[in-house]
């Protein structure tokens, strides 16, 4: 691991780069030690610096990805493994090939001490040192009890290669009708050394592969800029170092650079391009007070902006953290390959024993040659190391692949229960309306101007701190009609507000006021009551003692939504609505956007309680929710789903959070659950299917019926493509549609 975060400045680091023969550049500096490294399968193996997990023997792998692809110490070590015995188990394989040449002219013509002392020579460095590490980790397994993949090529390998160096120093042992063609003791050397060169060739490309599925966090710590343009107190601009950006400084960001840091808008105006966060490719407008993330691409404009998050705390650095977290964690689904696993290699010892005797004793001349063959056969093509890849890769890649997408799972198990749920409840404002109300209509008695109403209730609007006065003042701006003084402003609890507008009293609020006030609200409360009928919230204005006119205020449902909600019911799935509002409001929402079910004034407090009660009516509950005043009903659902707060992205109580609030997003955050899912079941039957077809047919079960037996050697290709296969495969999510 090179990890140089900048956190050790005493000593430089020159980083040389150093072109391989394949002309890919790799970048050596200083290696640390200090770091934690843990295994893909088995999470809670941890420990400083690399080596092998005592459990599947794997490599252990760092924790945390750093921007720079990984030198893996391991993968330069197999690479130089595999040539040496490539080189050496070619010309092997052609002298050992050599009896089935008709009259067999090279045994004839070697003596036997020179015909068997080749092979020893050019086997030996194959199976002692390329082959080492699966004996290192084969012993380690036995001592360990820990039985894995390592466990039965070291077995296999094993026996094939003393079997032939007890056979060549001792050749005169062996009775008459145990000698091959021409009367020559078979040998082995060449299966022990394309065994092991096969394995190693299927380590390497898994090797490689693995490194793939870091792509998605290494291409968005990619997406991080270097340096930031800060601005200092006289006013002078210079560009510093990203570690170096602290809160609280003001920093300039130029058309088409990437945002250094989050932070504020303080001056200037732009539109920012926050697709790599959100997947979303429609620029967003920044004015003055907008947030903006870092590492999103600045369009044309040119803004200053105030840092507020830097380093760890940034959104970008959350979500590499995030992600790297849920790539490393395991899914209930994982239990299943893994207990298989531990029952299936000592079965597997044991059909080669039974396979051995029987070959022995049954078998047709040379009988132990037979039952040598077949047993290391089965050994091989049962290894299970596609069984313990199946799963992580999978979740590696669709985890990258979600974050890709603006959705951030923090575990492989919300990702696998999120396929299961039969309930989506969602909270109604902020993710099926845009949670920013806004004036839909003015509907006036004779005699009043539609504008005078509008510009009265605003100008009185101004002075409050009621949500819906925001509504009503950007209605009269987009009218453009003038704001008046106030005067004797009064505010009155749940009830309205009270002033002199140009000198005139206006009230605006609900008929409660306008009854205290003395104002006759007859002929309003039909309207108001109309308007209430179709969703909106009805406020009731009164002009110098007289009813005026009614304000409808409505909040917009996203564009989205009904499209989301669709999506569902085709898959069978529930959506109930939560929300505050009244019945009235909530009724018509829910009718417009086709939901199955409402509660309505609901309160913040009670939300985990409706969760709870559907889960006991046996559902499996998705809740999604802002994460803020959600977080007891989303840690109580079966997957919580936080919607883009943007701001506390690593929310604890979700299990997915969503960088963009809107229920499209839930959809694709299902569609990726589906996806990984069907993938990880898909390399389960590749893995399992291949290994239960291959054991009978390597233990000859075919053989007094058709005379077919595998050969060792074609065992290793099966059992390194197999483990390439589920690679591949898992490779593939990548491109998945969402």
């Amino acid at each position: 691991m090179k990890q140089d975060r900048g956190h050790n400045h005493h000593h430089h680091h020159m980083s040389h780069e150093a072109t391989d023969a394949k002309g890919s550049q790799k970048v050596s500096s200083a290696k640390n030690s200090d770091q934690i490294y843990t295994c893909p399968m088995h999470p809670q193996v941890r420990q400083q610096g690399p080596g092998n997990c005592p459990i599947c023997g794997m490599a252990l792998e760092p924790e945390e990805v750093s921007a720079a692809p990984e030198e893996n110490s391991e993968l330069i070590d197999f690479q130089r493994r595999l040539k040496v015995g490539t080189i050496l188990s070619l010309p092997l394989l052609l002298l050992a090939m050599s009896d089935l040449i008709p009259g067999q002219p090279v045994q004839h013509a070697m003596p036997w001490w020179l015909y068997s002392g080749t092979q020893l020579f050019l086997a030996s460095p194959v199976v002692l040192w390329a082959g080492m590490p699966f004996f290192e980790r084969g012993w380690k397994s036995i001592k360990t009890r820990n039985l894995n993949m390592f466990t039965l090529i070291a077995i296999g390998t094993g026996i094939a290669y003393l079997y032939s160096v007890f056979a060549t120093f001792f050749p005169h042992v062996f009775p008459k009708d145990m000698l091959g063609h021409g009367g020559v003791v078979p040998l082995y050397f060449e299966a022990a050394a394309i065994i092991i060169t096969l394995v190693l060739l299927g380590q390497v490309l898994e090797l490689r592969a693995r490194s793939q599925t870091g792509n998605a966090i290494r291409a968005l710590l990619g997406l991080a800029p270097k340096t930031a343009r800060k601005i200092d107190n006289s006013g002078n601009e210079l560009d510093i170092p990203i570690e170096h950006v602290q809160v609280g400084d003001r920093l300039r960001v130029r058309p088409g650079e990437k945002i250094p840091v989050d932070g504020d808008v303080s001056e200037g105006r732009s539109s920012v391009d926050e697709s790599m966060i959100t997947g979303e490719p429609i620029a967003v407008e920044k004015n003055i007070g907008s947030k903006v993330t870092g590492a999103t691409i600045n369009g044309s404009g040119s803004f200053v902006m105030v840092a507020t998050r830097v380093g760890k705390d940034t959104l970008l650095s959350q979500i590499v953290k995030m992600v790297s977290q849920a790539q490393r964690s395991r899914a209930p689904i994982q239990k299943l390959a893994d207990t298989v696993s531990s029952y299936f290699v000592p079965a597997v010892v044991l059909v080669a024993i039974l396979t051995a005797i029987v070959w022995g004793l049954f078998g047709p001349e040379p009988a132990i040659t037979y039952a040598l063959v077949n047993s290391v056969a089965v050994l091989i093509i049962a290894c299970p190391c596609a069984l313990g890849l199946a799963t992580p890769m999978s979740i590696m890649v669709g985890t990258g692949k979600g974050a890709t997408q603006g959705i951030l799972i923090k575990n492989a198990e919300s990702l696998e229960t999120l396929e299961k749920i039969t309930t989506l409840i969602v909270d109604k404002t902020g993710t099926l309306t845009e949670g920013k109300p806004k004036l839909a209509e003015a509907r006036v008695l004779e005699g009043i101007r539609e504008n005078d109403l509008v510009s009265y209730a605003a100008s009185l609007e101004k002075s409050s701190e009621h949500p819906l006065a925001e509504a009503i003042m950007e209605g009269a701006k987009d009218r453009g009609l003038k704001l008046f003084k106030v005067t004797d402003f009064e505010s009155l609890t749940g009830r309205g507000l009270k002033g002199q507008v140009n000198g005139r009293k206006v009230l605006i609020g609900n008929k409660r006021l306008l009854e205290e006030q003395k104002v006759d609200a007859s002929e309003l409360k039909p309207l108001a009551a109309d308007l209430q009928k179709t969703g909106h919230g009805a406020m009731l204005v009164s002009i110098d003692g007289l009813p005026a006119g009614v304000l409808a205020v409505k909040d917009p449902i996203k564009k989205t939504t009904k499209e989301a909600i669709a999506y569902f019911h085709s898959k069978g799935v529930k959506v109930i609505m939560l929300t505050g509002d009244n019945r009235l409001t909530a009724q018509a929402v829910a009718q417009e956007i086709g939901i199955d079910h409402f509660e309505a004034e609901v309160l913040p407090d009670q939300k985990n309680q409706h969760v709870r009660d559907i889960q006991e009516q046996g559902e499996t509950v998705a809740m999604a929710g802002d994460g803020i005043n959600d977080a007891p009903a989303l840690a109580q659902a079966n997957v919580g789903i936080a919607m883009g707060t943007g701001t506390d992205v690593a929310i604890e109580s979700a299990g997915v959070t969503l960088v963009k609030g809107d229920l499209l997003g839930i959809v694709k955050a299902h569609r990726l659950s589906q996806e990984t899912m069907k993938n990880i079941r898909q390399n389960l039957f590749f893995a399992f299917v291949y290994n239960t077809a291959g054991v009978p047919i390597a233990a000859g079960l075919l053989y007094p019926f058709f005379g077919i037996l595998l050969s060792p050697m074609l065992a290793s290709l099966a059992m390194s493509l197999s483990s390439v296969s589920v690679i591949a495969n898992a490779l593939r999510l990548r491109n998945a549609r969402l």
